[in-house]
């Protein structure tokens, strides 16, 4: 991290984004390959997060925007492990949230749906295999589910994250926002 400061200065603005672990039931799954994927996606976050905070709070400016899953309100299934692991994520954000807000710091966290990412084409082809039918059908079934009636774009999801980013969201800290063209049906 040092270097990439002296490289480019003070980190102002932190957008976390890990990796999901594989597709799992919430049963059954091996208590090592838990703990290798809450430090993967959540120990990380923490972490890198507690590094550069400090600045930001000397500085009385930051911003601090975790991606995290539409599973969280409503779990998905099959993906119960992402499911819980990034649950964690929002309970910390909300709590430090709170803790940064008087140095100008805003934390917050974004719930992607299904934006068009690698990730979500890994998870259709799964689904395909795992229920031995055609990956279009899978594809078909899940954007039929989106009120919006597409996948997201990566730019969609970006044009967000830099919405967070900017000063016009100054006032907004501990919110979780919605990129999911209406898939969630819960207020």
């Amino acid at each position: 991290m040092s270097q990439i400061e002296q490289q480019f200065g003070p980190v102002d603005i932190l957008v976390n984004n890990t990796g999901g672990p594989p597709p799992s039931e919430a049963s059954g799954v091996d208590p090592e390959v838990w703990a290798k994927q809450f430090n993967a996606m959540v120990l990380s976050v923490i972490a890198i997060t507690d590094r550069i905070l400090p600045g930001m709070r000397a500085r009385k400016w930051g911003r601090v925007i975790t991606s995290s899953s539409s599973g969280i309100i409503a779990p998905i299934p099959n993906l119960a492990m992402s499911n819980a692991l990034r649950m964690s994520l929002v309970g910390w954000s909300k709590s430090l949230a709170r803790e940064v807000a008087a140095d100008n710091v805003t934390v917050n966290v974004i719930l992607p749906g299904r934006i068009a990412t690698s990730r979500i084409r890994y998870l259709d082809v799964m689904k395909a295999e795992r229920q031995n039918r055609p990956l279009d059908a899978v594809i078909s079934e899940s954007v039929a589910s989106i009120p919006m009636a597409r996948y997201g774009t990566p730019a969609e999801y970006a044009d967000v994250v830099t919405f967070l980013a900017s000063e016009r969201a100054s006032y907004m800290t501990g919110s979780i926002v919605r990129v999911d063209g209406g898939y969630l049906q819960s207020v």
